[in-house]
């Protein structure tokens, strides 16, 4: 079974599931339509795969240009996952959160496998991509796909494969950011790197699926780590009277041993305010307490808070209250010029407004309307940032520094700013570091 497989995925007539079809996925679709595959998008919201398969887009990022012309090379979308037995790969992007008690979620990924598992065939190589704990593949994915009498390594062949999107970056793209790969057997590794090897530059093999995932985590839960460093760093500064940006700027300076990380309102996207959990929880099966780890988490998480204590510091200076202020909230993407809401710190920002009375707008050229979240509501629209509507603002917070707003314009009509992205360099009145 795995000669042919890798002589079809090495020749491009493979036909290319992608099991998911949301930040992770679609790049991965037009990649792999890009070099010529035939590919097959898998998804559960019919309402994406109508979208995709009229052309259209549903990420900011990704133009709707590339969408149809993937469409024009025969890709096509479908939420019929009997459709499965046509793709000789298939690749899994779905998410893994973690549930309300902080740990791991993994029914997306075991749904989706057992969605996909009556309709597997031999010859078929099956890639995870979604980030998760050392020993998901092994443990939970290799039992259901030889549940139906397929054997791993022999008939179909398992790998994992973590992703590394990082939406909205113009300096990395899907085709040039290394891609870590390990099997379940080595045939599965060699299926793994045939899969990856016609559409990224570099592919790097590991000895297992267990160090691949490991790998992603590590990854994670480094810049986890160093920005709750930085953000402790920022209080301690601010008791002192120090701006921590101006120290950071200076630091990095030294052109060995120090790699800057900054500090925000906390953590944001899917990865690394989730990931460090799926380790956590995964050490404790082997009586380990990852302290380090969670004490990062800890401070991180405390983030949204310490922007609240700097809005009632600054309200109070002008002997108002949080209840009644009207605020608006710059940004809710959770990071620059995107617009990706996943574990956004504005949004806890806002719902801890809301709680103590404020009056909550916000304003985000990229999120013109707040999403339907799982956890989230809000039935607010982006307002528009002129000098007029500032006026009507007793606190304006600075969430998210997109490229799009006149941070000029916010300084000298803003009653107050609440800066928690280091935006403004010079210290002014009206203006609070958070």
């Amino acid at each position: 079974m795995l000669a042919p497989l890798v002589e079809k995925l090495t020749q491009k007539t493979a036909t290319i599931g992608i099991v998911g079809l949301g930040y992770v996925g679609l790049p991965l679709m037009l990649r792999y339509t890009e070099v010529g595959y035939k590919v097959l998008g898998l998804d559960i919201d019919a309402a994406k795969t109508e979208k995709l398969n009229r052309g259209e887009s549903y990420i900011e990022h990704i133009p709707a240009s590339a969408i149809a012309q993937a469409v024009s090379n025969g890709f096509e979308a479908t939420t019929d996952f009997s459709r499965s037995n046509e793709a000789d790969a298939l690749i899994v992007c779905v998410p893994t959160p973690l549930n309300k008690y902080r740990e791991p979620d993994l029914s997306f990924v075991t749904d989706t496998t057992d969605a996909l598992v009556p309709h597997l065939r031999a010859g078929q190589v099956v890639s995870l991509e979604s980030t998760t704990y050392p020993g998901t593949t092994d443990e939970e994915l290799k039992p259901r796909v030889e549940s139906r009498g397929l054997v791993v390594g022999k008939d179909v062949f398992l790998v994992y494969s973590p992703e590394r999107e990082d939406p909205g970056n113009p300096n990395f793209h899907t085709r040039t950011i290394p891609k870590v790969c390990g099997g379940c057997t080595t045939a599965c590794q060699q299926a793994g790197l045939a899969l990856y090897g016609q559409v990224i530059d570099t592919v790097v093999p590991v000895s297992s699926t267990r160090v691949a995932e490991m790998t992603k985590l590590l990854e994670n839960i480094h810049r986890a780590v160093n920005i709750g460093l930085v953000n402790e760093m920022k209080i301690v500064a601010d008791k002192m009277g120090i701006d921590i940006h101006e120290v950071i700027r200076a630091a990095a300076t030294k052109p060995f041993g120090f790699t800057a990380y900054y500090p925000g309102p906390g953590l944001g996207g899917h990865c690394i305010p989730i990931d460090p959990f799926y380790l956590t929880w995964k050490a404790r099966e082997y009586g380990l307490h990852t302290r380090f780890i969670e004490l990062a988490g800890e401070v991180n998480s405390s983030m949204p808070e310490w922007v609240l204590t700097k809005v009632a510091e600054g309200l109070n200076n002008h002997c108002k209250s949080i209840k009644g202020s009207k605020v608006l909230v710059l940004g809710i993407a959770y990071k620059k010029n995107v617009d990706d809401m996943r574990e956004s710190p504005s949004v806890e920002i806002m719902e801890q407004l809301r709680d103590k009375g404020a009056l909550i707008s916000y304003a985000d050229p990229h999120v013109p309307v707040f999403p339907q979240m799982r956890e989230h509501r809000f039935e607010l629209s982006s307002v528009d940032v002129t000098e007029q509507s500032l006026k009507g603002y007793d606190c304006v917070i600075v969430a998210t520094n997109h490229d799009k707003f006149d941070y000029a314009l916010i300084k000298q009509h803003a009653a107050l700013i609440v800066d928690t992205r280091g935006v403004y360099l010079e210290p002014a009145e009206n203006i609070i570091k958070a």
